[in-house]
């Protein structure tokens, strides 16, 4: 139960960064990034977006489910927007294409999230 409340507040707090790096990203850094950067910042903010309603989606079925991969699933969300969404912000401030490398890793961990989310909701009893 205790673990539902912390994905709600964790994925809550991922939602309100997602909103203001957008508002960020529309009106300060606009005329300041080139637009391969900008579009790099963008993909960056959907991906934390989707992964911050799949943490709430976490947090409800950790309430529902007693599970290990449950939980999992939440903390790989968490990792992976970390990661993936991190790397694409310090990429298109940077423009270090070295970044650019770090990206897969956090897409493996949000694939990770969704794959321990839907098994720990299947075999949970």
């Amino acid at each position: 139960m205790m673990q539902g409340k912390v994905f709600f507040v964790l994925g809550a707090s991922l939602g309100f960064l997602g909103v203001a790096m957008g508002a960020f990203g529309a009106h300060a850094l606009k005329n300041k990034l080139t637009p391969d950067m900008m579009a790099i910042f963008e993909v960056g903010v959907r991906y934390h977006m989707y992964h911050a309603l799949a943490l709430l989606a976490a947090g409800w079925a950790a309430t529902q489910y007693q599970s290990g991969a449950v939980n999992l699933g939440g903390w790989l969300f968490l990792s992976g927007v970390c990661v993936f969404s991190g790397s694409l912000y310090v990429l298109a401030f940077t423009a270090v294409k070295a970044w650019g490398a770090v990206t897969p890793i956090g897409g493996l961990l949000l694939l990770g999230g969704w794959v321990s989310l839907a098994l720990g909701v299947w075999r949970a009893q």
